[in-house]
């Protein structure tokens, strides 16, 4: 007889087991339950652990700081911003601000001054930017050797944010880095 012939048993020689039998087999331990003790200070430990991290971020610790703000390099080219006296990105956003008040309360001539005014100061930008970008680019390859990529516009998009937003905090004070 060949495989195609063996006759075959009738269903499936065990009978179906019960929907309660199938539950019970499936339930398992819960592991790791935590009490509500052992939550709260789990809570408390991250939320110290977060602080000391924050902490370290602002101080500007290596070990704390993203990606994008790691490295020598890096670490040279915002003391460089930072030790800058002013920067025109600074203004920015208060200046957008104003500008949109003045357009909402002021007549059609302020407004046209307002916005040339705007228009000024983003050039002002993008030349302020240029000059961080290319004093950046010069220093750190003075000191490193090479400079590694994005380093540029690293510093000029640092040099875009308020003072007191900028994160790791300035380490620099103002005009120190003048000769």
């Amino acid at each position: 007889m060949t495989d195609s012939q063996t006759p075959k048993p009738n269903g499936k020689g065990r009978p179906t087991p019960s929907r309660k039998e199938r539950e019970a087999a499936n339930v398992r331990p819960i592991v790791g339950k935590k009490t509500p003790e052992a939550r709260k200070a789990e809570k408390a430990r991250v939320i110290e652990e977060r602080a000391k991290a924050r902490a370290g971020m602002m101080s500007g610790e290596e070990r704390f700081l993203g990606p994008r703000d790691k490295g020598p390099q890096r670490r040279m080219a915002r003391d460089l911003v930072d030790g800058r006296a002013f920067t025109v990105g600074e203004i920015l956003i208060g200046l957008l601000f104003l500008v949109i008040i003045i357009n909402s309360i002021a007549s059609v001539e302020i407004q046209a001054i307002s916005i040339l005014l705007m228009w000024a100061v983003m050039i002002a930008i993008v030349v302020d930017a240029f000059l961080i970008m290319n004093m950046v680019k010069r220093e750190v390859s003075k000191r490193h050797g090479s400079v590694d990529k994005g380093i540029a516009w690293y510093a000029a998009s640092r040099s875009f944010q308020m003072r007191p937003m900028r994160l790791p905090k300035p380490q620099v004070k103002r005009g120190s880095n003048k000769k």
